[in-house]
């Protein structure tokens, strides 16, 4: 009786100390914070000089045309922990109803970056045909990116950019 008795009694008072766990560094949920508003700074166009120009097989499809343009704004950015990484999830405000196609496209060349921000675009395509604003309910699109765990090594912080704004993460 006395041991069973022992045991509850130290480890109570163990247990009780770990009263911090939720805001230390070591879990996992804290590891990034919510999405806050930074500058929005103009993704430069990616050319590359090594490949030549219209130099294409006799049977290869023209490529299609990207259609897609920045979603008007970014509302929320959430980036969960999973067991290969991290998911990291945008809301966005289309300017206008029909959009689809909807991705966070990864502008960051290197991975891992060299300055430790991994940096997103938010892209849509909206129909050639004009169509209403609508509520902003109706234009709110959600998407997701997923980046394993060696991606996600030296990264200082996560940013996904709108045409009129951008949100950032950084890690605590």
């Amino acid at each position: 009786m006395r041991k069973p008795l022992t045991f509850l009694l130290v480890a109570s008072t163990l247990l009780s100390g770990c009263g911090g766990w939720r805001d230390s560094g070591w879990n996992p949920s804290n590891w990034f914070g919510r999405g806050r508003s930074v500058s929005v700074d103009a993704p430069p166009e990616a050319v590359n000089p090594l490949i030549p120009e219209g130099r294409r097989g006799i049977f290869q499809r023209p490529e299609k045309e990207d259609r897609s343009e920045l979603i008007a704004a970014v509302r929320e950015l959430r980036i969960e922990r999973d067991p290969n990484g991290a998911i990291v999830y945008a809301t966005g405000l289309a300017s206008r109803n029909g959009a689809y196609a909807a991705r966070l496209r990864l502008e960051t060349e290197d991975l891992p970056p060299e300055d430790g921000v991994i940096t997103f675009t938010f892209r849509v395509t909206y129909p050639s045909d004009p169509t209403p604003t609508g509520t902003e309910r109706t234009r709110t699109i959600v998407e997701a990116h997923s980046l394993s765990t060696q991606e996600l090594q030296g990264v200082k912080a996560i940013r996904v950019i709108a045409a009129q704004n951008a949100l950032e993460s950084r890690r605590r």
